[in-house]
C-alpha cells in the first residue's frame, strides 16, 4: 500500500548514524545521501529522512508511529538496543509481548533524535 515513509530532522548527520544503526539490525543498508535527506530502499518500500524543504524547524508527529517489520522477537530487541545506544529514548511499555483482537505481537517503542515515535514489531500470530 506504501511507497514510502518520510520524518523530518533537523540534524542530518546524526539522523543517519541513528538509523544506520537502527535499520542495520534489520538488514538494511546504510542510507544513501541525496542532499537534504537520507534514503534507506528496500524491496518492501523506502524509508526516508529530511531536512525540511520549507527551512523551518522539523517536528514530530503528535499521535503518529512508524512501525519496522521484525522476524524474530531477538531482532526487537537488537534493534531496541541499537536505538538505545545511538540516542534513542525508550517509550511506551518496555519491549514484549502485546495481545489484543486475537493477535499476539512483540513490539518495542523508541522516540528517534527528533522525537519521531518509532516501532519494531514481530507478529507471533
Amino acid at each position: 500500500m506504501f511507497s514510502h515513509v518520510m520524518v523530518g530532522t533537523n540534524d542530518l548527520d546524526k539522523a543517519k548514524a541513528f538509523y544506520d544503526a537502527l535499520l542495520g539490525t534489520l538488514d538494511v543498508r546504510p542510507a544513501r545521501v541525496d542532499g537534504h535527506r537520507i534514503m534507506y530502499l528496500t524491496k518492501a518500500g523506502i524509508f526516508m529522512v529530511s531536512k525540511p524543504i520549507n527551512r523551518e524547524p522539523a517536528t514530530h508527529a503528535n499521535g503518529g508511529t512508524i512501525g519496522f517489520a521484525c522476524s524474530s522477537p531477538e531482532q526487537v530487541h537488537a534493534w531496541h538496543a541499537a536505538g538505545v545506544a545511538n540516542g534513542g529514548k525508550p517509550c511506551e511499555d518496555p519491549p514484549g509481548v502485546r495481545e489484543g483482537s486475537g493477535v499476539k505481537l512483540y513490539l518495542a517503542y523508541l522516540r528517534d533524535l527528533d522525537g519521531n515515535k518509532i516501532c519494531a514489531m514481530h507478529r507471533m500470530s
